[in-house]
């Protein structure tokens, strides 16, 4: 299995797109990437932009490339929209591009949904359905493509039980080597756990607690923590851990606190970390002309 980070909050965006090949098959996970529109405040600086805009291109490289694409919800760094999106760099071309003749198994897009992701679901259904090969509702669901098996999780919550967010399915690809993507669980909820420990992986790769939100996601630290230990002394999995936690400047501290280190995607491409949305502050004063000290390189 040959497994490829595309996008994410280490690589400058809010996305965890993955792509994948086993057995012959072609698979592209998640395939969204966006900006967070405000963070302290203030919209994306220039180099975020410019970021996004590289990791579109990059998104589209692959996407050619794919025979499967899986959404594991609705949110829009996890599947592109058929919509001009200055903040996700999308269009209908580009969606156009990702969908059509290609396999999807997505989660559904009526059941276990909250009303947002409902109505995103809706236009997704509407345009996808005439320029895909085929669309497979995943949740819960197994899928034999020769060699390789993509299994998806039931439903889960999106991030806490009862989170206001909805739902979203974890796929695991499994040619022999095991593989779990689990999306936007972000740690904080025992059905994702329990999964990912019966399903035994040797590679997760997940998006840590959205500690960045203070207050509103208050205990998640420790709940991620203990969660994440658990899940790494009962599979023995090697962990790739971003999204979420990487908008929040203190995330060496709580890869600092679990049994083993996990890697990020930059980490895992040994390439640095950029965190640009956790020091957007830094990057428009910079950008403004001030002398600020980064703890990464830009250009």
């Amino acid at each position: 299995m040959r497994i490829i980070p595309l996008a994410s909050e280490s690589l400058g965006v809010r996305s965890l797109a993955t792509f994948v090949e086993a057995s012959g098959i072609k698979a592209l996970i998640d395939p969204g990437v966006a900006l967070g529109p405000k963070r302290y405040g203030l919209p994306p600086a220039r180099v975020e932009i410019e970021t996004l805009h590289r990791m579109r291109r990059k998104l589209q490289g692959y996407a050619r490339r794919a025979d499967v694409v899986t959404i594991s919800h609705y949110h829009y760094d996890h599947h592109t929209p058929f919509f001009e999106g200055l903040y996700e760099s999308s269009s209908e071309e580009y969606a156009g591009e990702i969908y059509s003749g290609k396999l999807l198994l997505i989660k559904h897009p009526r059941e276990n949904i909250n009303f947002s992701q409902r109505k995103r679901a809706w236009a997704f259904m509407k345009n996808a359905e005439p320029i895909a090969e085929r669309i497979e509702f995943a949740d819960g669901g197994s899928f034999d493509l020769g060699g390789v098996t993509l299994e998806f999780s039931p439903a889960v919550p999106h991030g806490s039980e009862g989170s206001k967010l909805g739902f979203v399915v974890m796929v695991m690809i499994d040619d022999g080597f095991r593989l779990i993507h689990a999306s936007d669980i972000q740690l904080l909820n025992r059905k994702a756990v329990e999964w990912i420990v019966e399903k035994n992986p040797d590679l997760l790769i997940t998006g840590g607690p959205p500690t960045y939100l203070g207050k509103r996601a208050e205990g998640s630290w420790e709940t991620g923590i203990k969660n994440l230990n658990e899940i790494i002394r009962e599979t023995g999995a090697e962990v790739i851990l971003d999204h979420h936690i990487i908008r929040d400047k203190r995330y060496p501290e709580f890869f600092d606190e679990l049994e083993e280190t996990p890697k990020t995607f930059a980490a895992y491409l040994k390439v640095e970390d950029k965190p640009l949305e956790a020091y957007r502050r830094e990057l428009h004063k910079r950008e403004s002309g001030e002398s600020v000290e980064l703890p990464f390189r830009l250009g």
